[in-house]
């Protein structure tokens, strides 16, 4: 049953940092390297890219008490629709013309703080996302498939 999903994901925002805590950057496509984003100030390894749910967005906005909030305040490359990533973990996805192996949950940071206002921190445990490792380079642009392989 873990196999199984009732339909494709979609990338919904890519977005990058071009360096270590610069605001992030919105773009409409981007070259997955295997250090994750090429436009964005990242690393190889199992947290090369982030992704996050477009549908854990209005949770998180509720419980710092906010109507809705700005994707690029959570710090994460993917905003992606339509899948569990929870339910995708140790599993590879094909996203564009990359494929990524999701590793694990994504820890909220200190700076969700700053970022979100107190309790940003509390607001983004369980709904952070997920970390991953690009284990075939390729291009991904807004609105391409998020398939689980």
């Amino acid at each position: 049953m873990m196999a199984r999903h009732a339909r494709d994901g979609r990338i919904e925002a890519i977005l990058a940092r071009p360096e270590r805590r610069a605001d992030m950057v919105t773009v409409d496509a981007a070259d997955l390297t295997e250090a994750g984003l090429e436009e964005d100030h990242a690393r190889p390894g199992k947290r090369a890219l982030t992704l996050i749910l477009a549908e854990h967005l209005p949770v998180i906005a509720a419980l710092v008490g906010r109507q809705e909030i700005d994707a690029t305040l959570l710090r994460r490359n993917l905003v992606v629709s339509g899948l569990n990533l929870s339910a995708l973990k140790e599993r590879t996805l094909l996203i564009g013309t990359a494929e990524v192996r999701v590793t694990g949950p994504c820890a909220p940071c200190s700076r969700m703080e700053e970022a979100l206002g107190p309790g940003g921190y509390s607001a983004m445990r369980g709904h952070g996302g997920m970390t991953a490792e690009v284990v075939s380079p390729g291009r991904i642009r807004v609105g391409d498939a998020v398939l689980p392989l």
